[in-house]
């Protein structure tokens, strides 16, 4: 009776601890899962909503700039729709600008030009009469804004009944961008306009609908669901592509479309979900991602059933005859085991507990192990994407040194061009040429030192000719340097300051110096002037970001974002005593 006792006594001693330890093990860690699952889902949804706006806003910067190209506007401005040579001819004009505009922006279906008589562009659609889609007159109530039109039926917009029979087609789900053009550019100081008897044509840009297919499924689960909805409630893109273009049916997510960006956990089907859901900034467009919280903890939750079950009866055999080496063994890692999961609970994924021995106990340590180095795996990929965000954020300050410096050169050519009666013309587009190629290369990121030379020494070129030999250059970096890299349009900004403002009031005598020098395990570059200089407050701003020149602190931001703490900027000016900017840097890995 009193083995009985014992027996029973130790059995319910072992049973019920093992028991609340392991829902207790089994609720923490299946909510640590799945706040860190649900954080880290929801980062990917708003980086990929990150990487298309970058791709979109690239696709509404380079329409804007055709307001203003020379060439169709001569093109348009006197084109007479009655005659058909003229009208290929224009085509053939055309089909070439865009090419040159927009060949290089990944993932277009097709980019054309649209008016009342004619199709400009690749003719590889049967579009029918454009003029009655609702695309083409939304454009041209919109007058000039650019216009995303949500994923649709191409036969159905285009009232092409016929392709419905024919076999699948790449274009059948297509989301377009249209804008009305209203050309104009500069003539002489003269802003120039399109006759008003000539037909503003609409620019039209066209994606596949499969582009966030390729965004959002390899980043999310096999077994969870994704789609892109418009401010109207129509599928712009959905994991299955039969609901695509179609209207949505569920209340929830229209709630959702009101909050705009956000996580939330909802019952679909009698199933758990994770809902990560944000907002495009170009199109208003919302991304969803839809996650089975089966999915996070299907593989985990057999583990801790097997494990406490077969811990639970081994444990009651050996307290019948070892009671008290049972209860010394049991106790100690269990204790362990609850030490590191208090850790894990505040947030210490690196908390580890010591399997001893190869028991269901050690095997339970090493399941935990296994599991709290998975969810370190997970915050890691989150580290990851962060990462990416802030290159995103590099990628978009580099991208507008393109217009501005654009700007500035073809003013300085603008100017030559009136004073000199171009005859350092030729001269000076070679030396843009090889600017433009260099400024609108791929890798931004870094450059060497002696393609930032080459590059300043055109630069320089065509600012002596604008400033009739109002200063000189020196350059003196030591060769060691040269094969380095730095971020591009390292000095351009500073330089083109000197010029403008240090040398303002100077008729001649203006000096630059660029030098570079190799300081223990740093490089150091200085630029220097003898200009009319700038008072405290004035570097005060530049250096926290508050100038207006967009050139100077679009590249302060850029050394800041790729060194962080490693690099120093600093400006040394008082006025009438010129000027001097260091800039020192770490050596590029």
């Amino acid at each position: 009776m009193l083995r009985t006792r014992l027996l029973v006594s130790y059995l319910l001693l072992i049973l019920l601890p093992l028991l609340l330890l392991g829902t207790l093990f089994y609720r923490m860690s299946l909510g640590i899962v799945t706040d860190q699952a649900q954080e880290n889902f929801y980062q990917i949804v708003k980086k990929n909503n990150e990487i298309m706006d970058v791709k979109l806003r690239q696709i509404d910067r380079i329409s804007s700039n055709l307001f203003t190209d020379k060439e169709l506007f001569g093109i348009f401005n006197q084109m007479n729709p009655s005659r058909k040579e003229q009208l290929l001819e224009a085509d053939r004009k055309i089909s070439a600008i865009l090419a040159q505009r927009f060949a290089q922006t990944e993932d277009l279906f097709a980019y054309q030009i649209w008016t009342s008589y004619y199709r400009f562009g690749p003719q590889n659609m049967p579009q029918g009469n454009l003029t009655e889609s609702p695309i083409y007159k939304e454009a041209k109530l919109a007058g000039g804004r650019l216009v995303w039109n949500p994923t649709y039926d191409f036969a159905k917009m285009f009232n092409q009944p016929w392709l419905n029979k024919a076999a699948d087609y790449d274009y059948r789900y297509l989301f377009t961008a249209t804008r009305l053009l209203n050309f104009s550019y500069l003539d002489n100081s003269t802003m120039a306009n399109l006759d008003p008897g000539v037909e503003r044509p609409v620019l039209a840009i066209s994606m596949k609908a499969d582009l966030f297919q390729h965004l959002f499924e390899d980043s999310i689960p096999a077994e969870s669901q994704y789609f892109v909805v418009s401010a109207d409630g129509t599928f712009v893109a959905h994991s299955e592509q039969r609901l695509v273009t179609q209207q949505i049916q569920d209340q929830w997510v229209y709630d959702l479309l009101k909050k705009g960006s956000g996580t939330q956990r909802i019952t679909l089907a009698g199933n758990n979900m994770l809902v990560c859901f944000d907002r495009s900034d170009v199109t208003g467009w919302m991304s969803v991602v839809m996650i089975p919280q089966q999915v996070l903890v299907e593989k985990m939750v057999p583990v801790i059933l097997t494990s406490t079950i077969t811990i639970a009866a081994i444990l009651a055999l050996a307290a019948v005859t070892l009671a008290y080496f049972v209860f010394s063994r049991i106790t100690g890692p269990i204790k362990h085991l609850m030490v590191a999961m208090r850790f894990v609970g505040e947030g210490d994924f690196h908390a580890k507990v010591e399997a001893k021995s190869n028991d269901e106990i050690g095997i339970l340590i090493q399941k935990f192990n296994t599991m709290n180095d998975r969810i370190r795996v997970l915050v890691n990929e989150n580290y990851a994407i962060q990462l990416r965000e802030q290159q995103a954020e590099i990628q978009a300050l580099n991208f507008q040194m393109n217009p501005h410096f654009l700007y500035n050169t073809l003013n300085v050519m603008n100017w030559v061009a009136l004073e000199n009666d171009q005859e350092e013309l030729s001269r000076m587009l070679l030396c843009l040429s090889n600017m433009l190629h260099y400024t609108t290369r791929k890798d931004w990121d870094a450059v060497q030192v002696r393609e930032e030379i080459q590059w300043m020494d055109n630069y320089f070129y065509l600012m002596d000719i604008r400033f009739e030999n109002k200063f000189t250059v020196h350059v003196d970096i030591d060769p060691a340097l040269h094969d380095g890299k730095v971020p591009r349009l390292l000095f351009q900004p500073f330089v083109e300051n000197a010029i403008i403002h240090g040398f303002e009031l100077m008729e001649s005598g203006g000096i630059i110096t660029i030098s570079g020098r190799i300081e223990g395990d740093a490089r150091r570059f200085t630029v220097t002037d003898n200009g009319c200089g700038m008072g405290e407050e004035t570097i005060t701003r530049i250096l926290s970001g508050e100038t207006p020149t967009v050139g100077i602190a679009n590249t302060i931001a850029r050394i800041r974002h790729r060194y962080g703490d490693n690099c120093e900027i600093n400006i040394r000016s008082s006025i009438g005593q010129g000027t001097s900017v260091t800039i020192k840097l770490p050596f590029d890995t």
